[in-house]
C-alpha cells in the first residue's frame, strides 16, 4: 500500500516571499532614540508622584492637602497659637467669683498706680465683661449680665472716695456708682450681646443636628 508523504510546514517567513518595507518612525519620536529598558520605567514610577495614594489632611481643618502642597508656616502656627489659648468653662457662681475678684483687684491696682482714676476703671471693666461673657459655660449663659454689675460695685470699694467709717465709704460708693453708671451700662450690654450671640449660635446648631437623619 503506498503512503503518501506530506511536507511538514515551515513556521518561518518563506523564502521567495519579498522583503517587507520597514515601518514608519511615529510623529514627535525621534528614530535614533534607543527604546526605554525596564529599569528607566522603574525609576520615572518612583519619581512620579503617585496618583491613587490618598492626600494627607491639613492640620486644623481636616481638609486634603494636594499632593506637593505644604500647609504654609505662618497658618499652622496660628491654629497652633489658638488651639493653646485657655477656653475655660465657669458656671455662675464661678463667673461672679471671677468678675468680682478680678475687678477688686483692677481697682486697688488703680488705686496704686493711678490714684484712684473711675475713667480707668470703667476702661478696665468691659474686658472683665466679655471675658466673663465667654468663659461661662452654655447652661449657665444668662448669668454673665447679672453677676458683671456686681463685680463692678465691688471693685468701685477701693477706689471710690469717702471717709473712714462705715457710712461714708458707702456714700462714696454709691456716688461713684452714679457717676461712672455709662461704664456699668456699656459693660453688662457688651456682656448681654457676647451671651445672645451664644445662644443663637447654639439654638442654630441644636436645629442643624435635629434635622440630620
Amino acid at each position: 500500500m503506498e503512503q503518501h508523504r506530506t511536507r511538514p510546514r515551515t513556521r518561518g517567513a518563506r523564502r521567495d516571499a519579498p522583503p517587507q518595507p520597514p515601518l514608519p518612525p511615529q510623529a514627535g519620536r525621534d528614530p535614533h532614540r534607543r527604546p526605554p529598558r525596564p529599569g528607566d520605567r522603574a525609576v520615572r514610577a518612583a519619581v512620579r508622584p503617585q496618583a491613587g495614594r490618598p492626600a494627607a489632611p491639613r492640620p486644623g481643618t481636616g481638609r486634603p492637602v494636594p499632593a506637593g502642597r505644604r500647609p504654609a508656616p505662618a497658618a499652622a502656627g496660628a491654629v497652633r497659637s489658638a488651639r493653646r489659648m485657655p477656653n475655660p468653662r465657669l458656671t455662675g457662681l464661678g463667673g461672679g467669683l471671677f468678675s468680682g475678684v478680678l475687678m477688686l483687684a483692677l481697682g486697688g491696682l488703680d488705686l496704686l498706680l493711678f490714684g484712684g482714676s473711675l475713667t480707668v476703671y470703667g476702661v478696665l471693666f468691659l474686658p472683665v465683661c466679655l471675658l466673663t461673657a465667654l468663659w461661662v459655660r452654655a447652661s449657665d449663659l444668662l448669668s454673665a449680665p447679672v453677676v458683671v454689675p456686681i463685680a463692678f460695685a465691688v471693685g468701685l470699694l477701693p477706689v471710690a472716695d469717702g471717709g473712714h467709717g462705715f457710712g461714708a465709704r458707702m456714700m462714696g460708693l454709691v456716688t461713684a456708682l452714679a457717676t461712672q453708671v455709662g461704664w456699668l451700662y456699656a459693660g453688662t450690654l457688651a456682656a448681654g450681646v457676647v451671651v445672645l450671640g451664644r445662644g443663637v449660635r447654639r439654638a442654630v446648631a441644636r436645629r442643624r443636628a435635629a434635622s440630620r437623619p
